[in-house]
């Protein structure tokens, strides 16, 4: 078994990890600036809660519009069809909002960019007394230096306005728009994970968690970033800091994923915590996730009597002990919906679990008879 830098974790390769087949349709649609700025305003085209913050400046900006106006191609973008009329950037966000700030006439202030994402991902728009507020954003005039004693271009100071005689280039250009959908299969769309994946090894590479979290963003999501500020939570995973990646909301998300959706387990586990995700954000009401907030909750009060220790492996925090322990002895708390004070756990009764764990896993990680063998000697252990 490999460690993670943080936790002790499962190897998640292993020779039986079942092969996805998809049916995947993909269309090239060319939109003028227009349609795309349009489809922007009225939510036809979304941001995914957790795409990261638009990072351009004005100049990178100003040269994607400079492309545009004189008919240089640039790159594609990619769109993932949610649902008919609906489509979620999977790649290009830096390009379709510079397009939607020039229109605008407007650019976002660096030290702003962070609240107005959380104001788009809210209202999926800029309202235009939020765009004028001098507060949150510039003046979007085209900015292109000269270089090397080259005459400035002129373009250079222009906004959308007074453009003149290149704003119909500027409206009627095309740009390459790849719209995804997944036919196949029907019960999950674990395909936009590895599409998303693909599309970003090209640069800074996101964590498994971090395209998790942009691609199956939901009211459960929020209870996970909620749970994990939680001091009692955080004292058993060892670091008082919120981990930048994710990881520690990845490790929350597996343990409820294996007490609600264990049956439905199989290799490997990445797409396993994407089906749940998944089903999370469709199928887990209100009702559900206030009941498992509670339940959390009310788990970590009985273990608060306990040493971090006991949830550790060679020194680190092991996710096949902590999930073990709660899933043993949540299920049927889970199950009943019950809303009784769980007892306190004793020290002693982790420890037998925990060797009895570590044993398991030394036989096998994620193949699927190993976890319903490790999660059947949890709920026997710890009723």
């Amino acid at each position: 078994m490999s460690e993670d830098p943080i936790t002790f974790m499962d190897n998640e390769e292993e020779s039986d990890v079942q092969l996805v087949e998809y049916d995947i349709t993909s269309s090239a649609n060319d939109f003028n600036v227009l349609t795309i700025t349009s489809y922007i305003e009225t939510g036809s085209i979304i941001l995914p809660p957790y795409q990261r913050n638009y990072t351009w400046d004005k100049k990178r900006a100003s040269k994607l519009i400079e492309s545009l106006i004189l008919g240089l191609p640039v790159p594609q973008i990619f769109l993932y069809e949610e649902a008919r009329n609906r489509f979620a950037i999977l790649d290009g966000q830096q390009r379709l909002m510079s397009v939607y700030f020039f229109r605008k006439k407007r650019f976002p202030k660096v030290n702003k960019r962070a609240e107005l994402r959380e104001v788009f991902v809210e209202r999926g728009r800029f309202s235009d007394a939020l765009l004028s507020d001098d507060r949150y954003f510039e003046p979007f005039n085209i900015t292109l230096p000269a270089l090397g004693g080259e005459e400035r271009s002129p373009l250079h100071g222009l906004n959308y306005d007074t453009l003149g005689e290149y704003q119909s280039s500027f409206n009627l250009r095309p740009i390459r728009c790849v719209i995804i959908k997944q036919n196949e299969p029907k019960d999950d769309n674990s395909s936009v994970y590895e599409i998303f994946d693909r599309l970003n090894t090209g640069g800074v590479n996101l964590k498994p968690q971090e395209i998790r979290a942009n691609l199956y963003f939901s009211d459960f999501y929020e209870a996970l970033y909620e749970l994990n500020k939680d001091p009692r939570w955080r004292k058993i995973f060892g670091k008082d800091e919120r981990d930048k990646e994710l990881r520690d909301v990845e490790l929350l998300l597996r343990a409820f994923a294996m007490l609600v959706y264990s049956n439905e387990y199989k290799p490997s586990m990445t797409r396993f915590l994407n089906r749940f995700s998944n089903y999370a954000k469709k199928s887990l009401s209100k009702k559900d996730i206030d009941y498992l907030k509670s339940l959390f909750d009310r788990f970590l009060t009985a273990v608060d009597g306990v040493s971090p220790a006991v949830f550790r492996a060679t020194g680190r925090f092991s996710i096949g002990v902590f999930e073990s322990v709660f899933v043993g002895r949540c299920t049927q708390f889970w199950a009943q919906r019950d809303q009784a004070i769980i007892p306190p756990i004793p020290e002693a009764k982790i420890v037998e679990l925990s060797t009895a764990v570590r044993a398991l896993l030394q036989e096998g990680t994620t193949k699927p008879e190993y976890v319903k063998d490790r999660l059947a000697k949890a709920r026997e252990l710890m009723r």
